[in-house]
């Protein structure tokens, strides 16, 4: 771990701060490429952005933009049916006041986890993922991250498959600062830091 921190000195996690765009970027990450991802939010942001100029002069994605711009107005941006849909309910989630962002600092991670997933398309990654990139959780270690699992396997052991009960058991030598050892792991496989 000290020759990846010093191989990535000088870089840092930062929070972008919105809970809704996190969770959003989040989605339309999921199972796809960062490169694939970054095309299909630029796509999206930019539809959002130009339905939100027409109603209200205001840039920039949030839920009722998004609802009012409903599955239809969504076509051509890159989205599954799929993802569509669970924007669609992240955005109902957080119109109709069912997620509490303004608790979740004070929340434990297991309870922010909890009530993300209640979310269709949400689940204990993306969760994990919104601890770690908005939230900015110092000791999350998402073993369901197949990045991670690469990493830890690729510089400890070397490459060979391990269980993930021995990675998780592995992972407490960075306790409680498994975040920042998944970021310098991330690191070693994509020097280009990921965001959402």
């Amino acid at each position: 771990m000290a020759e990846l921190v010093r191989r990535y000195a000088g870089f840092t996690l930062v929070s972008r701060g919105d809970a809704f765009t996190t969770l959003a970027r989040a989605i339309v990450g999921q199972q796809i490429s960062v490169k694939a991802a970054d095309a299909v939010w630029a796509r999206f942001a930019a539809r959002l952005e130009r339905e939100g100029e027409m109603r209200s002069g205001r840039t920039g994605p949030t839920p009722e933009r998004l609802l009012a711009i409903g599955a239809p107005g969504l076509a051509g941006c890159g989205l599954s049916a799929r993802k569509t849909d669970y924007l669609l309910d992240l955005a109902r989630h957080f119109a109709e006041g069912l997620l509490h962002p303004g608790r979740w600092l004070t929340m434990d991670d297991d309870a922010v986890i909890a009530e993300l997933t209640a979310v269709r398309g949400i689940g204990r990654w993306t969760a994990e993922m919104f601890l770690i990139f908005n939230l900015l959780r110092p000791d999350v270690y998402p073993l369901q991250d197949l990045g991670l699992v690469k990493a830890i396997r690729l510089h400890y052991f070397a490459g060979e498959d391990v269980p993930l009960p021995a990675l998780a058991a592995f992972g407490e030598r960075w306790r409680p600062w498994r975040t920042v050892a998944t970021w310098y792991l991330w690191r070693s496989l994509d020097p280009v830091p990921v965001t959402y």
